[in-house]
């Protein structure tokens, strides 16, 4: 869940109101949120994190390979990826009515890039349920 806070520079009196998500926003800004998480999971190698946003029959499509199942993926992440100290930057997240699509790159552990690619996330139950990557040699 998203808190976002109304400040301003009222006079004393006025209240500042949090909200939970701003009206006709929480679902799409909770998808976007989740997206982000799967990211700062993978770069900091918090595999409970990535767990928790992944359904159990997560499905990832590469174009090297697909993984079925959230512990598969999970234990890939965490015993055989070939490069471990990576990050990925975001460039841009598109919002579509279900869907989530993250723009970025996968730079090395010296800012090298690795690749650029598109990640299209869906979405069910508040977690996500199937992921494809693109990327420029695929």
């Amino acid at each position: 869940m998203i808190d976002r806070a109304v400040a301003s520079n009222r006079p004393s009196g006025y209240r500042t109101t949090t909200f939970s998500s701003l009206p006709g926003e929480g679902p799409v800004m909770d998808r976007v949120a989740t997206a982000r998480a799967y990211y700062r999971a993978l770069d900091e190698h918090d595999y409970d994190l990535l767990s928790d946003v992944l359904a159990p029959d997560f499905v990832h499509e590469r174009p090297d390979r697909t993984f079925e199942g959230r512990d598969r993926f999970v234990q890939f992440m965490r015993e055989e990826r070939p490069q471990t100290e990576t990050s990925h930057p975001i460039d841009a997240v598109y919002t579509g009515a279900s869907t989530v699509a993250v723009e970025g790159r996968l730079l090395a552990s010296d800012d090298a890039e690795i690749t650029r690619f598109v990640d299209v996330f869906a979405f069910e139950d508040g977690v996500i349920d199937r992921l494809r990557t693109h990327t420029p040699e695929s």
